[in-house]
């Protein structure tokens, strides 16, 4: 298996677990059923509809669901289909670091990292910045807090 310049002694960023992923939707009702029908999962968190944010445990992590039609759906472009996408980002949750170290990192090999800002996750409320992988998906890296 390929893992370029990797070498765990010397890198900053040590993972944890997926903390979440966030899914977009046209259907949310759907997808409630299925997740919470099909798989075993429950809603944990809801935001209000105008927002369109429902979260639901998943084991240790979250499945973020987002209705496309809300103020937080709006954000993430078109609906999902031919030219929109229904995976909206990933999270990871990562030991914790100082952050602007871990800015200076990412910076090092040329990431751009958001601002810092305190998210919800599956382990709570938490310091977490977003930034884009070479394919252009959104990864969320949120600070793990011991």
């Amino acid at each position: 298996m390929r893992n370029p310049k990797h070498n765990p002694g010397q890198h900053l960023i040590r993972i944890r677990a997926i903390d979440h992923i966030v899914l977009r939707t046209e259907n949310l009702e759907a997808l409630l059923a299925f997740y919470c029908g099909v798989l075993p999962c429950v809603v944990e968190r809801e935001l209000s509809p105008e927002v369109g944010l429902v979260q639901l445990r998943a084991g240790q992590s979250l499945i973020d669901l987002v209705d496309v039609n809300s103020q937080l759906g709006r954000m993430g472009g078109a609906a999902p289909g031919k030219t929109g996408h229904n995976v909206d980002h990933f999270c990871l949750e990562i030991d914790a670091v100082d952050e602007q170290q871990l800015l200076d990192w990412l910076k090092s090999h040329n990431i751009a990292g958001s601002e810092f800002a305190r998210r919800y996750g599956a382990n709570g409320f938490g310091r977490s910045i977003y930034i884009q992988d070479p394919d252009g998906n959104t990864v969320e890296l949120k600070l793990a807090e011991d």
